[in-house]
């Protein structure tokens, strides 16, 4: 006599497979050897897994409700001594999350994708709008994303029925084990497509060239990435973009060095406008601005210019500009010019002669300082 399935796990015939699965996982609990080792429990235990393995699978279900007994009427070929069932129906009954199971979905999310944005220093310092150009997967416009060829459409796996996998029931020294795989036919999608997009080759996707208009904002740097959302690779099957990365590149400036805010740049004077002090014109990032140079500025010495600098990408404010001094000695001079310095070091005191110079002593300002030490 066949086993009543259904008042083994104390279900109505027409339950559904929730109230079905509900009623498992609750006597699982509670006859489980682990919990309740007594030898009637255990033999319980299998009874309600064989039976849990019988109507939860539609196809057993069905040979079952006609008349037959999937099981062979055996209650403990499905875990315990005498074989194991479905090992990720037990772990539901116990954690409350069952493994995935069923056809896998054909749609999927498109990877992310990068470019790289050569600008120069001023767009980088103020911010700019850009142009670009990309060549990523978008959806098939001709099969919509559906990887059919028009007029068709995906059919169900006759093989696996739309369950996306294949059960296998095997003899061990355990009793009978039963393993599931995706279905070799539809690969785990549960679908065919007897007529594959000629456009996509089935992917629902091709490739084409795209102009995006990239916001590029103040104050960014070499590296810096600005993320575009939903506009990367589109997935296979039509499903969603993912989201794509324009990576700044900074283009080297003629003038400029940037140092994080800050830009350096370096000026050279003849040496009678660095001991006179002079005005030289600079050409910055805002237009051409003065650069005060004072009496007796030194070779190395730097100038800043507050406020001249790169946009600070998160909060207010810009870096500065700062000028470094280069002092220029001539090399060859006039007759003339030899003459007027040889009287120039004359009145300062530096007419000696090569290689009497010490150091602290070699110069005017020197001497009187040594003068006042009493030296």
């Amino acid at each position: 006599m066949a086993t009543d399935y259904y008042a083994v796990l104390g279900v109505q015939r027409d339950a559904s497979q929730d109230e079905i699965k509900k009623a498992f996982r609750r006597l699982a609990r509670e006859l489980h050897p682990d919990v309740n080792p007594d030898p009637k429990t255990q033999e319980r235990f299998k009874e309600i897994n064989t039976a849990y393995e019988v109507l939860s699978d539609p196809q057993k279900k069905q040979v079952y409700d006609l008349g037959g007994d999937p099981a062979g009427g055996a209650a403990g070929a499905g875990f315990g001594a005498g074989g194991f069932g479905n090992f990720s129906d037990i772990m539901d009954a116990f954690f409350g999350t069952a493994a995935q199971r069923g056809p896998r979905s054909r749609t999927r999310r498109g990877q992310d994708a990068m470019i790289r944005l050569d600008i120069d220093l001023d767009e980088a310092a103020f911010g700019t709008t850009k142009e670009i150009q990309v060549d990523t997967a978008t959806v098939c416009t001709s099969c919509s994303g559906e990887g059919a060829a028009p007029g068709t459409s995906a059919q169900t796996c006759d093989m696996c029925r739309g369950r996306g996998e294949v059960s296998q029931v095997t003899r061990s020294f355990l009793g009978q084990v039963m393993t599931s795989r995706p279905c070799p036919q539809c690969q785990g999608f549960g679908t065919v497509v007897p007529t594959p997009c000629p456009e996509c080759a089935g992917d629902g996707r091709i490739r084409s060239r795209r102009t995006l208009t990239v916001k590029i904002p103040a104050g960014v740097d070499n590296g810096t990435r600005i993320q575009l959302a939903g506009e990367g690779e589109v997935g296979p099957g039509g499903g969603p973009a993912g989201d794509l990365y324009v990576e700044i590149h900074e283009n080297p400036h003629s003038v400029f060095q940037r140092r994080g805010d800050d830009l350096h740049c370096t000026v050279t004077i003849p040496m009678t406008a660095a001991a006179l002090g002079t005005k030289c014109p600079l050409e910055t990032l805002d237009g051409v601005e003065e650069v005060d140079i004072r009496p007796g500025t030194q070779s190395g010495q730097s100038i800043p210019l507050h406020g001249r600098g790169v946009t600070h990408l998160r909060g207010g404010g810009r870096g500065d500009l700062i000028v470094h001094v280069e002092v220029q000695t001539p090399s060859k001079l006039e007759p003339e010019q030899e003459e007027l310095l040889r009287r120039l070091a004359k009145l300062r005191g530096e007419e000696r002669p090569l290689g009497q110079f010490q150091p602290g002593q070699q110069g005017l300002f020197s001497r009187l300082k040594d003068a006042f030490n009493g030296r």
